[in-house]
């Protein structure tokens, strides 16, 4: 372990992420694991973004926020998943202070940013469904941009400000991370500075980002589901209960492991079960979100179907090019 001098105190210079070293026996089998997933999050969102981008019917605010949060899935993913990655491969699960702080700076923008536009996405449907009349004169594509860019710039500026405390920290050992990414509450802990003041932040800072975006997003679809009530038609209730269930499920999980994480006292269960909490926010939201908010989509399907459909027809176009100038 490198160190370096801070008064009378000894700094270090890296961390060991644990991950899940644990798990000797079974690192191939979670690397490969990992690797699907990594593979299939990453796939998912591009295509959105890429259908939301090309096709002129997705110019909605509904898939413009779609957009952006399949966008923010795709940073989201790549600042935790690569690095996971690297040390179930090669066995180095070494980093240094400056990565880790880094990691925890992009890590957190990312989870603040989902965290608003998760509600903002609901705040959406609840003008589609329940004040139809008015949606496109309240949701105009000034004011989506709006609660899009305000969202991103929560992200930023929460996260900014808490790295830079972080950053001022020093840490002494020991430099193990009961983790598999640098996570706010693991670091702390190994901190010999006087955490009381960031501990009370981050608790405040949770209630903002976490807790209040969830009781919006919560009350939309309560507002939403009740409007769905009234629906005289049992088909066309049970199709909107069926995407509307499946929608907060997954906000749930999200939000629910969050604030378990972040805002529930620190208790030896929740310790144990850390890693597995961070496992539902961290992969399988990620995974499961292009999924559950796009390509069950009506609107999306014709668009992936438009696409491929023109893919195929350049491509036959192309081959015929080539047989007549041989």
């Amino acid at each position: 372990m490198e160190d370096t001098e801070w008064g009378n105190q000894t700094g270090v210079t890296e961390f060991i992420l644990l991950g899940f070293g644990n798990l000797l026996e079974l690192q191939i089998l979670l690397f490969l694991l990992f690797l699907v997933i990594y593979i299939v999050t990453m796939a998912g969102n591009i295509l959105i973004v890429v259908l939301v981008v090309a096709d002129q019917h997705l110019h909605t605010p509904m898939y413009f926020f779609l957009g952006n949060l399949s966008c923010l899935e795709t940073c989201y993913t790549s600042t935790v998943l690569p690095r996971l990655l690297a040390s179930l491969l090669t066995g180095d699960r070494t980093i240094s202070v400056g990565g880790c702080i880094v990691q925890l700076h992009c890590f957190a923008c990312l989870v603040a940013t989902e965290c608003c536009l998760l509600a903002v996405m609901s705040y959406d449907r609840y003008l589609a469904i329940c004040k139809p009349l008015h949606y496109s004169a309240l949701m105009n594509d000034r004011f989506s941009l709006q609660l899009a860019a305000g969202s991103w710039l929560s992200g930023l500026t929460v996260s900014t400000n808490t790295a830079c405390w972080m950053s001022q920290m020093i840490f002494c050992g020991p430099n193990e991370i009961d983790h598999f990414f640098c996570d706010y509450i693991a670091l702390l802990k190994l901190s010999c500075s006087d955490t009381s003041k960031m501990v009370l932040v981050i608790f405040l800072l949770s209630f903002i980002m976490i807790l209040l975006p969830f009781l919006l997003t919560l009350t939309s679809y309560v507002c939403i589901i009740s409007t769905i009530l009234r629906i005289p038609s049992i088909t066309g209730r049970q199709k909107a209960f069926s995407t509307c269930s499946s929608h907060l499920i997954m906000v749930t999980i999200f939000y629910g492991t969050l604030i378990i994480l972040y805002m529930l006292p620190d208790t030896a269960a929740l310790r144990d079960l850390n890693k597995v909490f961070s496992v539902f926010y961290t992969v399988l939201t990620p995974l499961a979100n292009p999924l559950i908010y796009s390509l069950r989509n009506k609107e999306v399907k014709e668009a992936l179907r438009k696409a491929l459909s023109k893919t195929m027809t350049s491509i036959t176009n192309h081959k015929l090019c080539g047989r007549h100038l041989f």
